[in-house]
């Protein structure tokens, strides 16, 4: 199922490359790759770490570049911009994330969708959505010692 989806999101990748004038490159194709397998929420470091073995003529500097090129074009978004390191998902579908104040892992949780704050917005009169982040921030069980 997974590869379907992974197979599905590269060519729309590809599609959006092509109408933005960028080339598909393998370290663009690889970059998002990684993004959309991980449930880490990867930073540009991490992702860097994770493809050079299979891109051995990768830089940092790409990974930045690439990552910004990703968000021009919809295809991930910065989880946190509070963080030192900017967090990256691919995972359009509602969601909101628990953000660990301690560790600074970052886990998706499902609770109110996108829709359900758009609906309310709407109904209040308060303006037009064009985007929502649900963040929640705590203590996760791993550094509040509770299992």
């Amino acid at each position: 199922m997974q590869n379907t989806e992974l197979n599905k999101k590269l060519e729309e990748l590809k599609l959006r490359c092509k109408k933005a004038n960028l080339r598909v490159t393998k370290q663009r194709l690889e970059i998002y790759k990684a993004i959309f397998e991980s449930k880490a929420h990867p930073d540009a470091e991490t992702l860097y770490n994770s493809i050079k073995n299979k891109v051995p003529n990768v830089a940092l500097d790409t990974v930045y570049r690439t990552l910004t090129s990703l968000e021009n074009l919809n295809m991930v978004f910065r989880v946190d911009s509070l963080l030192a390191k900017a967090r990256f998902d691919a995972d359009y579908t509602p969601h909101s994330h628990f953000l660990c104040t301690k560790c600074n892992e970052i886990y998706d949780i499902f609770l109110i969708t996108a829709q359900d704050v758009k609906n309310e917005v709407q109904k209040k009169g308060l303006g037009e959505v064009v985007d929502v982040n649900i963040q929640v921030r705590g203590i996760c069980p791993k550094c509040s010692g509770k299992n």
